[in-house]
């Protein structure tokens, strides 16, 4: 891709951007949040079309018009988000768009199971039952299922956009392993991330896109990660875990025995004014079931929640805001987020008191707390009345979280606040969360990146199988000691 440049009306997102893979090669996109790494991959997977520049693809001379023309020359997208059919059995995900008939129209179901098993064998991936909805699958396996139907197509090359997001540990693992076999098989591999000690792990060789332009190119295994960091933002990140001194008082939550209708089981926990408490454990042990119950979205089956003198056994989550609690949903595209609403609307929903005067909304002074939020926590948008869904996956994370922090709760549920921003954008949350532990509010901080926990919170619990371990203070903790409780070993 040579000088390709990319404007949505007064918006440039790509400016005479350049980027090379190679077959046999796994390269690293990166980038901060709208530095231009997902439309250049969607210019590359013929979602959009360049509006000038120039993409070369075996020699030749390469312009997609859809999606569809772009499969035909070995292009393959495995989104961040699932693109399966969860209803429909493995078999009938893999083939989708591209089952073959006899001359009748019927199709050949010998010939289907042949070229699934023959996908599957290729990512040595046998054991996965063909017949069975994928819905029923794990997150690891379903991204497997992903592959398999790029495979099918004959893909030369395969694109990963944050593919590790909702993995656990041992299913990213899964997925290295993976990469690494189509990548010996020939195939050329662009990956994007946020997790720079994935990237190096992976990557043979990196590309850093910085205000949509190509700052720098280079051999993953020479870059130390300060560099990468530097490149991103172009300016040094100094502390990537700025820790803010503040007082802990004394507790103003209170679980025990909280039991879910499934998950969690028998939780006793007590957050205190202040604190930054970190929750961890691995995908499907209970954390976000925790979250939802604690904040009324699911039902408790026994147990009590006490907020200060309150019990309340039934709660709603308006209940909760009243209470003073507030949730970060890990799910920000169909709960976080109203899509197709505005970003100014998404920031301010839920509380509009602040801004009501004989029944009328004070618009000027809507914009200017948006436009606070917007520079505070480092959003890149030119025009907040704009669809939120205009925005990459990092800065819609940022209006949600904005949002929550306009509603003024003294108890903050953030589950997952960092996941898919950029290094830098992480730096601004911890600095956020830091400052509110300093205002004495209290923060539940639920990640499946330990290291971040480790770096921000003062204590840390661990989540496995729906049962909850005693805090631990972070000072002295290590990651070997947490990943033991986490996986049953400890």
């Amino acid at each position: 891709m040579r000088q390709v440049t990319k404007c949505f009306g007064a918006t440039i997102a790509l400016q005479e951007a350049d980027f090379e893979v190679r077959s046999g090669e796994v390269h690293a996109l990166i980038g901060e949040n709208g530095a231009g790494k997902s439309t250049l991959v969607k210019i590359l997977a013929g979602v959009f079309s360049p509006d000038a520049g120039e993409m070369i693809l075996d020699g030749r001379s390469y312009r997609p018009a859809t999606p569809a023309k772009a499969q035909d020359r070995g292009i393959a997208m495995i989104y961040q988000e699932r693109n399966l059919a969860p209803d429909l059995s493995v078999e009938a995900n893999i083939m989708l768009g591209l089952e073959p008939t006899n001359r009748l129209g019927f199709l050949k179901k010998d010939h289907i199971r042949q070229q699934v098993g023959q996908a599957l064998a290729a990512l040595n991936h046998t054991d996965i039952p063909l017949d069975i909805p994928v819905r029923r699958l794990g997150a690891g396996q379903q991204q497997l299922v992903e592959i398999a139907k790029a495979l099918v197509t004959d893909a030369r090359l395969i694109v990963f956009d944050e593919p590790t997001s909702s993995l656990s540990s041992k299913d990213a693992e899964q997925l290295f392993s993976t990469i690494t076999r189509l990548k010996e098989k020939g195939l050329g591999i662009i990956y994007i991330s946020h997790f720079l000690e994935e990237i190096k792990a992976i990557s043979d060789c990196y590309t850093i896109l910085r205000d949509g332009r190509t700052v720098k190119t280079g051999q993953t295994a020479a870059a130390d990660l300060s560099s990468l960091i530097t490149g991103m933002t172009g300016r040094p990140v100094e502390t990537l875990y700025p820790r803010i001194p503040h007082d802990i008082g004394p507790p103003v939550l209170k679980l025990h025995g909280l039991t879910g209708r499934r998950l969690p089981a028998n939780v006793d926990l007590e957050l205190r004014r202040g604190e930054i408490m970190g929750l961890f454990g691995l995908v499907g042990a209970g954390r976000t079931e925790l979250l939802r119950a604690l904040y009324g979205l699911d039902p408790i089956k026994t147990g009590r929640v006490t907020i200060g003198t309150l019990q309340d056994p039934a709660p709603m989550p308006n209940d909760r805001i009243r209470q003073g609690l507030g949730m970060l949903s890990e799910d920000r595209h169909h709960e976080g987020l109203a899509q197709d609403q505005s970003i100014e609307d998404n920031m301010m929903y839920g509380r509009m008191a602040p801004f009501t005067r004989y029944g009328l909304l004070d618009r000027r002074e809507i914009k200017k707390r948006v436009n606070n939020w917007v520079k505070k926590l480092h959003i890149r948008v030119r025009d907040i009345g704009r669809p939120v869904r205009h925005l990459s996956g990092g800065n819609q994370q940022k209006v949600a979280m904005a949002r929550l922090l306009h509603w003024d709760v003294d108890i903050l549920l953030l589950d997952e606040p960092t996941r898919g921003i950029d290094i830098a954008s992480k730096t601004v949350m911890y600095q956020l969360i830091g400052e509110l532990a300093a205002q004495g509010k209290t923060v539940l901080f639920v990640s499946s990146y330990l290291s971040e926990l480790l770096g921000v919170c003062d204590r840390i619990s661990v989540m496995h199988r729906g049962i909850l371990s005693p805090p631990m203070d972070t000072d002295g903790l290590d990651e070997h000691r947490v990943m033991s409780i986490a996986t049953g070993v400890g």
